[in-house]
């Protein structure tokens, strides 16, 4: 796709990401605006005027050369500047006066680039940052209702699925996928106007032969676990997973709860009856660790994921793994009989259904549906260069463990087989599951 035309689809994406931000907050009265100060979650009026002003900084400002249209703007929303802890204390713009800045600066920019035949050369790159950042917070926001117990968000397009949940073979065990292994590339070669930066530097990587599971942990298998006291059990824990169990007492998944005979998971604002064969959720990568220890299983690392997910069986020239896949069913862009994505089930669906979801391998649902968990520390690849958004990936190296694949709230533009999402291991509020490998 040429640069004219790439620009042409992110300005045609920018209002319709802003109208799912917008649609994220428009039940929520001016206290829930700002919640409860937590480690977690970020007040929501002054998440929505840092997704403008991130608009605005980067392409307005750093590629335009706009002065700004705040005159305080950096230090309300700059977040490389502006600490967590203080946001709730900031003088923020009204809620009214937020969402003229947000509709000021999309308008500008859309102005900018609306119909620009010869857009500059950093335009592509600068307009899907910002589209992915917007989509990004926007699944935060998701799971920041989640965390706080506000009501589960109501979208048009909620619903599309449930023909595509249907349609799979209940009896069908899927079990493991052997996996070859071999040499291929870990990571995404810059064939598009935007790569991440912790993508880029593909490099050849040797995995040894393994075996993986073919769908993600299930609520029901994650609750055996639970019942054979996994969670007393420090045998099954690792010294950093011993002392996050005890120092916040976690006996179960933190929206887990039981009455007299059965087990329930908050659904938002909702207590529901927990789904056996829908993926665990909301588990961090402690308690996936230990569940893997009791199972005698282990994590994927990050390389046994991708070549999972992206290559095919045969080897290619060399040695090297054939030419990997952008998808786990091929290069086609997800559709609703691939991918639970986009908000558009309302929740996880069923770890059996999507059988077009397939892997070359056999793997299910590698996108999409819930994030996994991984063995892997979020480190750089071999000749890591940051990118112009310097905070995105290089300060968060030290202590995060990287996660793949996306989520129901992710957006199909966004996803691919080499994404990388990264959380600090005691993280439990993200749509995190996880699935294992053979010992």
């Amino acid at each position: 796709m040429d640069s004219a035309s790439y620009v042409s689809r992110c300005i045609a994406a920018l209002p319709e990401a802003r109208q799912r931000t917008l649609s994220l907050i428009a039940d929520l009265d001016d206290e829930q605006m700002i919640g409860p100060r937590l480690e977690i979650v970020n007040p929501l009026l002054w998440e929505i005027g840092h997704l403008a002003w991130f608009q605005e900084y980067w392409v307005l400002r750093h590629l335009n050369g706009r002065p700004p249209i705040l005159a305080n703007g950096d230090a309300l929303y700059d977040s490389a500047k502006v600490a967590h802890e203080t946001r709730w204390d900031l003088p923020l713009l009204s809620r009214t006066a937020t969402l003229t800045y947000m509709q000021e600066v999309l308008d500008r920019v859309i102005d900018q680039y609306g119909g620009v035949k010869d857009p500059n050369g950093d335009a592509a790159y600068f307009l899907s940052l910002v589209l992915f950042h917007e989509d990004m917070h926007d699944e935060a926001f998701g799971y920041t209702r989640q965390t706080l117990g506000y009501p589960k968000p109501s979208f048009d397009r909620i619903g599309q699925m449930s023909q595509a949940i249907e349609n799979f073979e209940a009896s069908e065990n899927l079990g493991d996928a052997p996996v070859p292994g071999g040499r291929f590339l870990l990571g995404r070669v810059p064939d598009c106007p935007f790569v991440f930066d912790n993508e880029m530097q593909a490099h050849e990587v040797a995995v040894e032969p393994f075996a993986i599971s073919r769908t993600a942990t299930t609520n029901g298998e994650f609750a055996a676990f639970v019942d054979d006291g996994g969670y007393e059990r420090k045998e099954f824990w690792n010294d950093g997973g011993w002392h996050w169990r005890t120092s916040v007492d976690a006996r179960h998944p933190v929206y887990w709860q039981r009455d007299a005979s059965h087990w329930q998971r908050r659904n938002f604002d909702k207590w529901v009856l927990l789904e056996d064969y829908l993926p665990v959720l909301h588990v961090n990568w402690f308690e996936a660790d230990a569940f893997c220890r009791w199972a005698k299983r282990r994590l994927p690392t990050e390389a046994e994921w991708e070549m999972a997910a992206s290559t095919e069986p045969t080897a290619g020239r060399n040695g090297i793994a054939a030419a990997k896949r952008d998808f786990p069913w091929g290069d086609e862009a997800p559709t609703v009989n691939r991918a639970n994505l986009d908000w558009r089930s309302g929740g996880c669906m069923d770890v059996r259904a999507l059988s077009e979801s397939d892997s070359a391998f056999g793997c299910r649902q590698m996108i999409g549906n819930v994030w996994e968990w991984t063995a892997s520390d979020f480190d750089p690849y071999p000749g890591f260069q940051p990118g112009p958004y310097k905070e995105y990936s290089q300060p968060w190296f030290v202590d995060h463990k990287a996660l793949r694949g996306g989520c129901w709230t992710t957006r199909s533009r966004l996803i691919h087989n080499t994404y990388r999402n990264f959380y600090q291991p005691h993280r439990r509020d993200v749509w995190a599951g996880f699935r294992t490998c053979a010992l």
